[in-house]
Order: C-alpha cells, then structure tokens, then sequence
C-alpha cells in the first residue's frame, strides 16, 4: 500500500485533535484512502507546551519549511496572515496539497492562494474554515453546482449566539452574557474578533465567493457586530414574536437592472418561525435558498477541537484518495464576475426603537418622515411609561423592505424631531 507524508502546522485545540485521529484511526483511514497516512511530524513554536492530546515527542519540530517541503499533504492550523500563508505557499511549490481551517487569510488572501494551487496542480482545500464540523463548502461547491443560490444565511460564530441566546433566554445583559461565554470558554479574554463580527465577516466573505462563483474578500463585507444589542431589544423583539441573531448574509439582487451581490454581518430579527431561530448556545447553522433545490438547512457544532478536527479530516481523506486513485487536484478557482454591491443598495427592513415625547402629534411627525424618504411602516408598538420628570413613551416600528440608504436616512431625519429623546435601536429583520 503507498505510504502518503502528512505535515501538520500547528498543534493548538484542533491540530492536536487531528494528529490523535491521524495516529489512532491509521487503519481505518488507510482502508478508506487506499494508502497510509505517515504523520511525519507536527510544527510548533515550543515543543514542551501543554497540549490537551498526548502526543509522541518525536513527532514535534520548530522548522515548519522543512516539514512542510516533504510532504504530501500539508495541514495548516496555525491561524493568523503569516508565517501561515507564506508556509502554504511554500508547501504548495513543492507539489503538497493544503488543507486549511484558516478563514482569516483565505478571507483576505484566498483568491492569489486558489491561484497558486491551480498553476501547481495541487489540492487546496478548507471545509474546517466554516462553521467547523457542519459540512457546508463542499454541498455548496459540488452538490449545488448545478443550481442557482440566491440566498445564503448562516449563524457562523458560536460565541456571539451563545451571548445572544443567553440575552433571550435568561434576560442577562450583554456584558453579563459574555462573561459567562468566557467562562465557559466560548469567548477570548479579547473577543473583539468575535463580538464585531469580523470572524462571521471572513466566513461570509468565503461563503459567497463559493455560492455565486465570484472571489469576494472583507473588503466587500459590510461587518457590524452585537456589542450595541442591549436586553431591551432583546426583550421587545420577543414580545413582536421574533429573536436576534449575528447573520452572515450572502444574496444575490437586482441592482439597476444588473446582478450583484450583497454580503454582510450585522445582529437580526428573525421570525421565531424561521429554522435559524431554533440554533441555541454556541451551535451554528446555514440556511441556502437555491431555484432548484428550495430552502436547505445545514446545523451543527461550530467550533471545538474535535468537531473541527471531523471537517480537516474530511478534506485531508479526499485529497489522499484523489493521490491515489488519480484526477484533477487543484483548486476550483471561483470563475464568474458578479460585483459586489455597496451596503446602501441592499433591500431589508428595520426595527426602529424610538424614545419620544408622550404628546399629541408624535405618531403622525414620525409618519411624515417615514414617508417622505419612501418607507412604509408595517407594525409598530408603543409602550407608555412614567418616571419622577413625567410620561414618556417608547415606539418601535417594523417597516417593510426598502433600500439600506432611504432607511438610513429616515433615522437620520427621526433624529432632527423636537418631539424624539433618541433613537434606542435600529435593528436589520429577515425572514419575513
């Protein structure tokens, strides 16, 4: 049976989860690529760091280069723009084929990487980059190829559902829900990366790039994060039957008559209805409205070492099997040239929070300014409430779908009424 070399860069929460699979399932991964999977050795900046996995010591090495220029297969999991990418790129000059869960560089860089891979013929490959163990890049890449998506939705970040599943289910306050998801370890100590949805942000960028065949980078995503989601919307979207979620959003519209492309990440509305109303703690889940194939819903765990570890070994099989058996190995580089759309020519809907004077004439001002920038109102709910300084009265409208730039300058004019003490919130709905 041929003997395939496998290089592992990095031996955090996943790479030592892989490196166990590798030495203990050896057998039974032989038997399903057809040849044996040597682990020839695992690059790490220090050796002697406690790791989760106890791992021969023999197989640790500080010269990733060396490592990396004799193998077969090379398993990046080091994270980070560098020396990550410049190690791939070296792995993938000496004809080994990559795999990745790294969402950042491929997000940032991925399109020159796919480049690379095709011009040497090798196998570039990163299911692990999105939503860990839920098997989506590939359903999107080969099992839809046939049909048109027009819409992808995901919960991708599970720290950030976690926080917003623990606002709606227990009441907590933003800061008291992070936390816990810290003690729990599903936040960072710094969880800017997460909380601001830069995280989601590279995973809808490759999202989109593969549902619509077109290289999309962060660039072209538009990325607001949930740290502004206070109980209090949490709370009033509850009692209007709908849940707050971080989406990343992929879609295809019409713009002027031509097709474009709108990704972006911001907290939304969502109809208790919907399927990805039901994604609980720090669980993921993708939602793919295809022509053909209807609504598809993928779900799973999103993060964790051993479930993101099941993804990188599902890459590192096909590109064994490919080795052996023989076909293309490279990269299916993203072929079409559908422009991305600025986040002004995006059609949604709001949930506005208003803080106002409880006087007459309030609801027909605000009307008035609804209408004169072209949004209709569809519901909307007011709660009247006292303090020591007299009665006040919170509003919240749900408008029906408009263009991002005529709802965004209706907040802009509700702001300049006398009768408004602030805007509370403004939230995105879909799903309605």
């Amino acid at each position: 049976m041929k003997t395939l070399k496998v290089a592992l860069l990095g031996c955090g929460n996943v790479g030592s989860q892989v490196a166990r699979i590798l030495l203990d399932d050896a057998e039974d991964l032989a038997s399903r690529t057809g040849a044996r999977l040597e682990l020839t050795g695992i690059a790490v900046r220090n050796p002697d760091a406690p790791r989760d996995v106890d791992l021969p010591k023999d197989l640790f090495t500080t010269d990733a280069e060396k490592l990396a220029e004799n193998a077969d297969i090379v398993i990046e999991l080091m994270g980070g723009m560098e020396p990550a990418r410049t190690l791939m790129l070296h792995a993938i000059g000496h004809g080994a084929s990559v795999v990745t869960g790294n969402k950042a560089l491929l997000a940032a860089d991925g399109a020159a990487l796919f480049e690379k891979a095709d011009a040497a013929g090798v196998r570039l490959a990163y299911e692990a980059a999105v939503a860990g163990a839920i098997p989506i890049l590939r359903p999107i890449r080969d099992s839809l190829s046939g049909d048109r998506i027009t819409r992808v939705l995901g919960i991708v970040n599970g720290t950030t559902n976690y926080i917003l599943d623990a606002m709606d289910t227990t009441g907590a306050q933003f800061d008291d829900a992070l936390a816990e998801a810290q003690r729990l370890g599903y936040a960072e100590a710094d969880p800017t990366a997460d909380v601001e949805g830069h995280d989601a942000a590279a995973k809808g960028a490759i999202l989109a790039s593969l549902a619509f065949h077109t290289t999309f980078d962060l660039a072209n995503v538009s990325c607001e994060g949930i740290s502004a989601v206070t109980a209090d919307d949490i709370s009033a979207a509850k009692e209007a039957g709908f849940v707050i979620k971080l989406l990343a959003i992929a879609e295809k519209l019409e713009n002027d008559g031509e097709p474009g492309v709108s990704v972006r990440v911001h907290p939304t509305l969502l109809p208790r209805t919907h399927p990805l109303a039901a994604v609980h703690g720090a669980f993921n889940a993708v939602f793919v409205e295809a022509e053909n194939a209807g609504e598809l819903m993928f779900y799973g765990q999103g993060a964790g070492g051993a479930p993101t570890a099941s993804a990188v070994m599902g890459d590192v099989v096909s590109a064994a099997r490919r080795l052996v058996l023989g076909g293309p190995l490279g990269a299916e580089t993203p072929t079409g040239h559908v422009p991305a759309l600025p986040f002004e020519k995006v059609t949604t809907s709001y949930s506005i929070g208003l803080e106002v004077t409880d006087q007459p004439g309030v609801l027909a001002a605000v009307a008035r300014v609804f209408a004169e920038n072209g949004v209709s109102i569809e519901t909307m709910r007011q709660t009247i409430h006292s303090d020591g300084a007299g009665t006040a009265a919170e509003l919240r409208f749900v408008t029906h779908r408009a263009s991002e730039a005529a709802l965004a300058a209706t907040v802009e004019a509700i702001k300049g009424l006398d009768v408004i003490n602030s805007v509370t919130s403004v939230l995105r709905v879909e799903g309605v």
